[in-house]
C-alpha cells in the first residue's frame, strides 16, 4: 500500500510541473538552415594579359545566402577567417601560380550550416630574396645549405620591447615600444634566455628555423595561458614546440604597424617571416608571426603579436653572439666576415691553405692538407681535424687569407671550441703580407690564440717581431686562464691601432703591446687558422691518440 501511494504522490508531481510549464510559455526560435548559398570571386588585377591576376595575391570573395548569421572562410592556405557579410579580401602569398580549394560555411540560427567550395588559380609574385639571404647568411636563392646563428642583442639596451597592437592610447605613433622601452643591456631577469641560438637555413625547398639551444622565456603577459608563473624561463615541457626544424614563409607585412607606422622614423621593412609548426624565437607568447621591421648581415628588428592580439612585442637579434663585460672597442664597422655557412670546402674565395710537413721549423709531426676529412664547414661551423693517419703520422689543415684578404688595423673575432687531446696545438694568428718576401720574424707576427699541447686551461697571446736595434729576434706573450674549451665556444679577439696591439678573450682584456712606426705592425696582414701536432708547443702527443677538432663559428674583421 506504501508504494502504491508514493507512486499517486510521483504522478501529481508530474502533472503540477506540467500545468506550471504551460503556466509559463518560453517559445524557442525557429532552427533554420540557410539556402541558397552560392560564392562568387574576383582576383584582383585579372585580364587578358594576367589570367591569375596582377601578382599581388589578392582576392576578393563574394558569399550569399538565405536566413545567414555569419560566413566561415578556409581559404585552401591554411587561413581561416570569419565575416558576417559575406564578402572579404584575402592574399595568397605563396610565390608563383598556385590553385586552392575555398570552403565557405553559411551558419544559421541554432547553430545549423550549409557549406560550398569554389577553386581559385592565383598568381603571387611577392619576394624578398634580400630578406632571406640576410637570415640565412646566403650568396643568393640558390646558395643551399648556408645557414646563420642569430642571438639575443643582449648588450644592447631595448632588446625586448613591449607596445600596443593598433593604437596609440595617446602616445602618438603606436609602432614602437611605446609601454615598455627601460630595459638595459643585460637584464638580469631575462639572463636566463641569453644563450639562445637560432639558426635559419636555405634549402632547395626553401628556408628552415630551428632553435637549437633553448630555453623559452614566458612574460607575465602570457603565463596565465600556460599555467606557469610568468617572466621565467621554461623547457621543453612547458614550450614543447620550441625545438625541431621548422619551415620559414617569407609573405608580405599585413599589420598596421608595418603598412602604416615607422620605427625611428623609418618605414617598417614590409615582409613578415612565419615559423610553423609552432616555432618562435625565444619568447614564447603563442605566436610563430614576425614583421621585419629592419634587417641587415648582423641585425635583426622583429614584431610579433601576442596571441590575444593584446600586446606587441619588439626583438632584436645580432649575428654576433655578445659577450657579458666585453669592453668598448675603436673598429664596430664589420667589413669582411666567413660565417661558414655553405657545408662543404671552406670558401675559395675567403681561404687557401698551406700544404706539406713539418711546420717551417717548430718540429710539428702533421702533414698539412686539403682535404675534406681535415678541413670542411658543416652545420655552421668550420671543422678543422687533426688525425692519426694509421701508419704513425698525422694531418691537419692549415687554412689562410693570404692574397685573398690583407688588411691593416681593425678588430678581429674568432668565434671557436678548441681541442683538448694531449699533443694539439690549435693556432689563430696573422702573419704580415710580405712574409714571402722579407721573411719571418720581419714581416710580424700576431698570435691572437694559441693553446700548448699539455695545459688545455690557459690560451697564449704573443707578438713576434725583429728588434732593428739588436738585430735579434724579438718577442712579447702573455697568457690568461680558460675553461671548457672544447664543449663550449669562447670568443677570441684582437683590435690593433696604430699606438697599440690589445687581445681580449671573452671580451675581458688580457694582452697589450704598444705599436709605434719602428715595429712592423702598420702594413698588412693576413689570417691563418689551424691545428698542429706537437712541436715547440705542443709537446708529446698522447700514444692514443686518434683525432680532435677546432671548430670555429665565425672570423669577423671590423674597421
Amino acid at each position: 500500500m506504501k508504494k502504491i501511494k508514493n507512486i499517486y504522490i510521483v504522478l501529481f508531481s508530474l502533472i503540477t510541473v506540467f500545468y506550471s510549464c504551460q503556466e509559463n510559455k518560453y517559445e524557442v526560435g525557429e532552427i533554420v538552415v540557410p539556402s541558397n548559398l552560392a560564392i562568387s570571386l574576383e582576383v584582383v588585377g585579372q585580364d587578358a594579359s594576367n589570367p591569375n591576376g596582377d601578382g599581388t595575391g589578392f582576392v576578393v570573395f563574394t558569399a550569399t545566402s538565405d536566413d545567414v548569421i555569419n560566413y566561415q572562410f578556409d581559404f585552401g592556405d591554411g587561413k581561416k577567417d570569419v565575416e558576417p557579410t559575406g564578402v572579404i579580401t584575402h592574399r595568397y602569398t605563396e610565390v608563383g601560380v598556385n590553385s586552392y580549394t575555398v570552403i565557405v560555411n553559411a551558419t544559421g540560427t541554432g547553430g545549423l550550416s550549409t557549406s560550398t567550395t569554389i577553386d581559385v588559380t592565383i598568381f603571387s609574385s611577392f619576394s624578398d630574396v634580400e630578406a632571406g639571404n640576410f637570415l640565412t647568411g646566403s650568396a643568393s636563392e640558390e646558395d643551399f645549405g648556408s645557414s646563420k646563428k642569430w642571438y639575443w642583442q643582449a648588450d644592447k639596451d631595448v632588446h625586448v620591447g613591449l607596445g600596443p597592437v593598433t593604437d596609440d592610447y595617446g602616445n602618438g605613433e603606436f609602432a614602437y615600444e611605446a609601454w615598455w622601452n627601460g630595459i638595459k643591456a643585460w637584464d638580469t631577469e631575462k639572463s636566463c634566455m641569453y644563450d639562445n641560438e637560432f639558426v635559419f637555413t636555405r634549402t632547395a625547398n626553401g628556408i628552415t628555423f630551428e632553435q637549437t639551444v633553448g630555453p623559452a622565456f614566458v612574460p607575465g603577459t602570457y603565463a596565465d595561458v600556460l599555467g606557469v608563473t610568468g617572466d621565467t624561463c621554461q623547457d621543453e615541457t612547458v614550450a614543447t614546440s620550441m625545438f625541431g626544424v621548422k619551415t620559414v614563409t617569407m609573405v608580405p607585412s599585413e599589420s598596421k604597424a608595418a603598412t602604416e607606422g615607422t620605427y625611428n622614423n623609418e618605414p617598417y621593412r614590409g615582409t613578415t617571416f612565419e615559423i610553423s609548426d609552432g616555432g618562435f624565437m625565444g619568447w614564447l607568447v603563442g605566436s610563430s608571426t614576425y614583421d621585419i621591421i629592419s634587417i641587415s648581415n648582423d641585425e635583426l628588428i622583429v614584431r610579433i603579436i601576442q596571441d590575444g592580439d593584446g600586446f606587441a612585442w619588439y626583438h632584436k637579434f645580432t649575428s654576433t653572439k655578445p659577450v657579458e663585460g666585453a669592453v668598448s672597442y675603436t673598429y664596430n664597422d664589420l667589413v669582411w666576415e666567413d660565417d661558414f655557412n655553405t657545408d662543404g670546402a671552406p670558401d675559395a674565395a675567403n681561404w687557401t691553405y698551406d700544404l706539406g710537413a713539418g711546420g717551417w721549423g717548430n718540429g710539428e709531426a702533421q702533414t698539412y692538407t686539403n682535404e675534406l676529412e681535415n678541413a670542411k664547414v658543416e652545420n655552421g661551423s668550420l671543422i678543422i681535424t687533426a688525425k692519426a693517419d694509421g701508419s704513425g703520422g698525422y694531418t691537419s689543415a692549415r687554412l689562410k687569407s693570404e692574397g685573398l684578404y690583407d688588411f691593416t688595423y681593425g678588430r678581429v673575432e674568432v668565434r671557436a671550441k678548441l681541442p683538448t687531446a694531449q699533443g694539439t696545438w690549435p693556432a689563430i694568428w696573422m702573419l704580415g703580407s710580405n712574409f714571402s718576401t722579407v721573411g719571418w720574424p720581419k714581416s710580424g707576427e700576431i698570435d691572437i690564440m694559441e693553446m700548448t699541447g699539455q695545459d688545455k686551461n690557459t690560451t697564449l697571446a704573443t707578438c713576434h717581431w725583429f728588434d732593428e736595434a739588436s738585430q735579434t729576434k724579438a718577442d712579447y706573450g702573455t697568457t690568461t686562464a680558460i675553461t671548457n674549451v672544447d664543449s663550449e665556444f669562447h670568443l677570441y679577439t684582437l683590435e690593433w691601432t696604430d699606438t697599440a696591439i690589445k687581445m681580449y678573450v671573452d671580451g675581458v682584456s688580457f694582452y697589450e703591446l704598444t705599436n709605434n712606426s719602428d715595429l712592423p705592425f702598420n702594413d698588412d696582414f693576413f689570417l691563418i687558422l689551424n691545428v698542429a701536432m706537437g712541436g715547440t708547443l705542443g709537446g708529446d702527443i698522447d700514444a692514443g691518440f686518434t683525432e680532435d677538432i677546432m671548430e670555429i663559428d665565425y672570423v669577423k674583421v671590423y674597421q
